[in-house]
């Protein structure tokens, strides 16, 4: 089984890169392999609603986005984490995943997805319900732990010393295994659950 460990923030070693580790170090434990993709200090833009990926199959701006898209097609599960800025996500992450959920073609139903967030102080609640977003609108179950998914921590390396929040990550980890492998299990023997045809209702008459 493959976890797509998405870091927005765009400090390689900071606060978010401590909680995911502490997570990954679960995954390992599970024999679950992850991916790693570091996109907050990339120069990636936002979606212009061309809707040229409807008959490419990929975005029409050939960066991060596409370069990641397999991976996620391929993983049972994505994490999506976030430093909090300005009461949200990292607005590099954001339109990341704005063309990377709706670039797609392939099916996310019944992916596990969660989502992580660090602050200083606040503003988690509102960028951890921003996050989760993506995988509603996707048909993709979210994981939980025992507390919303968030370490505290200011400068960097301040998330080690947050120990409730480490142990929320290492619960997400374990939940979110149990989740894949249950998942997998119930594919084999029921499928996945019936499609219907996808209606779209325009409320401008």
């Amino acid at each position: 089984m493959k976890v797509l460990m998405i870091n927005g923030s765009p400090h390689a070693n900071g606060n978010t890169a401590i909680a995911l580790e502490e997570m990954n170090k679960v995954f390992l434990a599970e024999g679950i392999e992850t991916e790693l993709v570091q996109v907050g200090h990339r120069d990636i833009r936002g979606c212009i609603g061309c809707r040229s990926c409807k008959e490419k199959g990929k975005c029409v701006f050939d960066d991060a986005v596409n370069a990641t898209a397999k991976s996620f097609e391929e993983a049972d599960g994505i994490v999506v984490a976030s430093p909090v800025y300005y009461a949200s996500a990292n607005a590099t992450l954001i339109a990341f995943l704005d063309r990377l959920f709706y670039s797609t073609p392939f099916d996310k139903t019944m992916k596990v997805g969660a989502s992580v967030v660090t602050a200083r102080r606040g503003g988690m609640s509102a960028t951890f319900d921003e996050l989760n977003k993506y995988f509603t609108i996707s048909g993709m179950p979210v994981a939980s732990s025992q507390y919303w998914n968030s370490v505290h921590g200011q400068m960097p390396g301040q998330a080690a010393e947050d120990l409730e929040g480490l142990q929320v990550m290492r619960v997400l980890a374990r939940n979110m295994s149990f989740l894949m492998k249950s998942i997998a299990l119930g594919k084999e023997t029921y499928g996945l659950p019936e499609k219907e045809p996808r209606v779209f209702t325009n409320f401008i008459r």
